[in-house]
C-alpha cells in the first residue's frame, strides 16, 4: 500500500494532538504514586479516561447570611468569625471552634484528630473565614462536622451545585476534581462530527462544550442522561462504537464467499417428513439465508428466536442448501450435552434427507476419531455437529461451506473476527440465539450482522402455566408430583447449587435428589455440572427413553435440551435465577402435545425485586418482553455477561434509557460509510479523530479506500 492511501485509510498513529490525553496520568499535578494507584481501581489509567469520567451526583450548597436561616440537616456556604479554639479536653475527644456570624448567630465547627498547627493555621481567633458544610443541630446549638471548605474573604466560592465524582479509597472529592480539571486542560480543539442536521435538531452543545458542562452542572437536570450535554457525549460513544461494527461488517462483506445454491430436493424430503408446516417466520429465515448463501458475498447473520419457536429446522434446512451444492455444514455448540442434543434432534430430519450427520466433542478419542476425521475429510460426512473441538488443527473439512454457531452471546465481536479467519475460502456464517435480545442491545452487541428474527411458535408448541407457590407448600407439590406421575408425565427440577454451602441457604441438588429418591424411588436421575460427561449422557438419556420420570439438575439443562414428553418444570428458590434464565428453564416444557406447567417455588418473604421478576414470567411468555424487564432491572451487561458478551462499557451513554439513541448512531454510521469509505470528507476525518478518543484503535486499521 503506497503512502498516500496507507493516510487515507487511517493507519496511521494516534494524532499528535491526543498524545497528552493518552499520557500516564501521574504527568498531571498532583498525582503521585497513591493517587495513580487509585485512579487505576477505578480503571483511569489517563488523563482521557478522567476527562469522560462525569459526576455522578450533585451537593446543593445554599449561600446563607445569617445561622437563624438555615434549615437542619442542610449543605450551607457561611461567612463567620473565629472567636475561640476549644481543644480536647481528654483523648477520642473532638477540637470545637467556636465562631459567630454578622448578626452574631453561633455556629460550632468540630474536628476529629486534627493537628494543633494546622487548626490553628487554618482557623486563627478573630480571622472571617467562609465555610461551607452540612450544618446539623446537636443539643439545640448549630455544628458543621469537618466542613468541606473554609475559605479566605476574596477566594472563589464553593458552587452553588457542586459535581460529585465517583471515588475509590485513597480519594478525595477535591482531588477527583483537580484532576479533572487539569485533565480537561489537555483537550485539544476538535472538528465536529456530527451530523450538522442531528446537531441542530436536537439543540446539542460542541464536543467541548458538551465535556464542560458535564462535568460543571448547575442543577441536578444537568446530570440526567437526557440532558443535551450528556446526550451529546453519549451519542460521541455511541457512534464511534457503531462506526467499529460498521467497518467490521464492511470487513466481512468485503471477503469473496462462495456463491452456494441448492435444488432444493433434500429441504423438500424434510418438510414432508414432518407432522406439519413451518411457521411463516421459519420459511422467512430460511429464505434470508438461502439468498445470503446463494450470493457471492459471505454471509454474516444472526438467527434470533425466542425458547421454542423452531431454530433446529431453520439451521437444518441451511445446512441442507450447502449439501445439495456438493458441500459440508458445521453446526457448533457451547457444550457437550448440546452438541449430542442437537445431534440427536437433527438425526431424524438427516435421515428423511437420506444425507450423513455426525458428532464430535472433546470427549471422542481413538480410533472412532480418527475413522470421523477421515470420512469428513474425504466428504463422507454431510453435516458435522460438535463443541469448540470441530476448530481444532486436526479436524478438516472436503468442503466446508455452512458454519453454524449456536448461543452465540459466549462470544463477542473480536472471537468473531478469528472465527470468520478460519479456512482457505472461510464458511458462510449462521449464528442462532436462543436467548430474546432487546433490540438496542442486538444493536450494540450484533451490529456487524444481519438479523433474521423468529416470532411465531410452531403450531405444535403448548402454552404453559406459570404458577408462584411458596416453598413452604412444598409437600403439596410433591402430591401432586405423584398423582401425574402415575399418569405418565415426567418432569424436571431445578435446584440452583451442586452442594451445601456455608455461605448459602440454597437448597442443593444433591439433597434435593436423595429426598426425592427417598419418595420416588427409581424414578429419579440427577445432572449437574460437575458429574463426569458420559453420567450425565446416561442420566439424560434415562429420561428421555422414560425410565426415569424426574430429573433433578442444575442449570445444566438451562438451553436446548429436549424432551417433549416432559410437561412439569419445578424451579426451586426460583427468586434466585435471573429473568432470563427462568424464561430460559421454562421453555425445557410445553415441548409436546400435553398441557404443560411452570413451578416457581420461593422462600418467603419475597423482595421487591424477586417478586418482580417472578410475576413478570407468570403474566407473560413472550421472550422479547422478558428481556426489555431483565435490561430495566439488571442492567445491559448482566443481560447477556459482559465478560463473556464482548459487550462495550460505555463510559457515559446509557442503553438502558438511551435505545434510540443507539438506533440513530447506527443509521449515521452506516450512511457515513456508504457515503465517505475512505473516511476523507472533512466529517469523515472528524469521525477518524474521534474513534481514535474512544479508543477504537482496532477498527480505525479496517479504514480504506473502500
Amino acid at each position: 500500500m503506497d503512502a498516500d492511501r496507507r493516510a487515507m485509510s487511517g493507519a496511521k498513529g494516534r494524532p499528535p494532538s491526543l498524545f497528552p490525553l493518552f499520557a500516564e496520568i501521574d504527568t498531571l499535578p498532583g498525582i503521585g504514586p497513591k493517587g495513580r494507584d487509585a485512579l487505576a481501581q477505578m480503571g483511569i489509567e489517563r488523563p482521557r479516561d478522567l476527562v469522560m469520567t462525569l459526576p455522578t451526583g450533585g451537593i446543593t450548597r445554599r449561600q446563607i447570611d445569617r445561622i437563624s436561616d438555615a434549615r437542619p440537616p442542610e449543605i450551607v456556604t457561611i461567612a463567620v468569625t473565629v472567636t475561640r479554639h476549644f481543644p480536647p479536653a481528654s483523648r477520642g475527644r473532638p477540637w470545637r471552634v467556636h465562631c459567630t456570624d454578622a448578626h452574631g448567630g453561633d455556629l460550632t465547627l468540630v474536628f476529629f484528630h486534627p493537628r494543633r498547627d494546622w487548626i490553628e493555621s487554618q482557623l486563627p481567633t478573630d480571622a472571617r473565614r467562609i465555610v461551607s458544610g452540612k450544618l446539623e443541630l446537636f443539643d439545640g446549638l448549630a455544628q458543621i462536622v469537618h466542613p468541606d471548605h473554609m475559605l479566605r474573604e476574596g477566594e472563589a466560592l464553593p458552587a452553588a451545585f457542586e459535581p460529585v465524582y465517583p471515588l475509590s479509597q485513597g480519594l478525595t472529592q477535591r482531588m477527583m476534581s483537580k484532576a479533572v480539571t487539569a485533565a480537561m486542560e489537555r483537550m485539544p480543539e476538535v472538528e465536529e462530527w456530527i451530523d450538522p442536521q442531528l446537531l441542530k435538531d436536537r439543540g446539542w452543545p460542541g464536543f467541548t462544550d458538551a465535556l464542560q458542562q458535564a462535568h460543571a452542572p448547575e442543577s441536578p437536570r444537568d446530570l440526567s442522561p437526557d440532558s443535551p450535554a450528556r446526550a451529546r457525549l453519549a451519542y460521541d460513544e455511541f457512534l464511534a462504537h457503531q462506526m467499529t461494527l460498521a467497518l467490521v461488517r464492511r470487513e466481512k462483506r468485503r471477503l469473496r464467499g462462495r456463491p452456494t445454491q441448492g435444488d432444493g430436493r433434500l429441504r423438500q424430503a424434510v418438510l414432508a417428513s414432518l407432522p406439519w408446516p413451518p411457521t411463516g417466520a421459519q420459511t422467512r429465515a430460511v429464505e434470508e439465508i438461502s439468498a445470503d448463501l446463494a450470493s457471492d458475498r459471505r454471509m454474516n447473520r444472526l438467527l434470533q428466536g425466542d425458547v421454542g419457536s423452531g431454530k433446529t429446522l431453520v439451521a437444518m434446512l441451511s445446512a441442507l442448501v450447502a449439501v445439495e451444492a456438493g458441500g459440508q455444514a458445521v453446526l457448533m455448540a457451547p457444550t457437550e450435552l448440546l452438541a449430542r442434543q442437537h445431534a440427536r434432534a437433527l438425526e431424524p430430519l438427516a435421515r428423511a434427507a437420506g444425507v450423513r450427520l455426525a458428532a464430535l466433542t472433546g470427549r471422542d478419542k481413538g480410533e472412532m476419531r480418527a475413522q470421523l476425521l477421515e470420512d469428513l475429510a474425504q466428504g463422507r460426512v454431510d453435516i458435522l455437529v460438535g463443541t469448540h473441538a470441530v476448530f481444532q488443527k486436526d479436524v478438516h473439512f472436503y468442503d466446508l461451506r455452512l458454519a453454524i454457531i449456536d448461543e452465540q452471546h459466549r462470544f463477542g465481536v473480536a472471537q468473531r473476527l478469528e472465527l470468520s479467519a478460519k479456512g482457505d475460502v472461510p464458511p458462510d456464517m449462521l449464528i442462532m440465539t436462543a436467548t430474546p435480545i432487546p433490540r438496542s442491545l442486538a444493536l450494540t452487541q450484533y451490529g456487524d450482522l444481519d438479523l433474521s428474527v423468529l416470532d411465531e411458535k410452531p403450531p405444535g408448541r403448548q402454552p404453559i402455566t406459570t404458577v408462584m407457590i411458596s416453598d413452604q407448600r412444598l409437600d403439596e407439590v410433591t402430591a401432586r408430583l405423584h398423582a401425574v406421575l402415575e399418569q405418565g408425565a415426567r418432569a424436571y427440577w431445578v435446584c440452583p447449587l451442586v452442594d451445601e454451602s456455608e455461605l448459602s441457604d440454597l437448597t442443593a441438588a444433591e439433597a434435593r435428589f436423595q429426598s426425592l429418591r427417598a419418595q420416588f424411588g427409581e424414578d429419579v436421575r440427577l445432572i449437574h455440572g460437575q458429574m463426569p460427561a458420559d453420567q450425565r449422557d446416561a442420566a439424560m438419556a434415562d429420561f428421555a427413553s422414560g425410565r426415569a420420570r424426574i430429573l433433578v439438575a442444575t442449570t445444566v439443562i438451562e438451553v436446548g435440551v429436549d424432551v417433549p414428553e416432559a410437561t412439569i418444570m419445578v424451579i426451586e428458590r426460583a427468586e434466585s435465577f435471573g429473568l432470563a434464565q427462568l424464561h430460559q428453564l421454562r421453555g425445557r416444557v410445553g415441548r409436546g402435545q400435553g398441557a404443560s406447567t411452570c413451578l416457581l417455588m420461593y422462600h418467603p418473604p419475597l423482595g421487591e425485586t424477586g417478586a418482580r421478576r417472578l410475576t413478570t414470567l407468570r403474566d407473560t411468555e413472550d421472550g422479547f418482553r422478558i428481556a426489555e424487564v431483565d435490561l430495566e432491572m439488571r442492567g445491559a451487561g448482566d443481560v447477556i455477561g459482559t465478560a463473556q458478551s464482548g459487550l462495550p462499557r460505555f463510559h457515559i451513554g446509557d442503553l438502558e434509557h438511551q435505545p434510540a439513541l443507539m438506533a440513530v448512531a447506527r443509521q449515521d454510521a452506516r450512511a457515513l460509510l456508504e457515503r465517505d469509505p475512505a473516511l476523507d470528507s472533512a466529517r469523515g476525518r472528524a469521525v477518524r479523530f474521534l474513534m481514535w478518543l474512544m479508543q477504537q484503535d482496532q477498527a480505525i486499521r479496517l479504514i480504506s479506500v473502500g
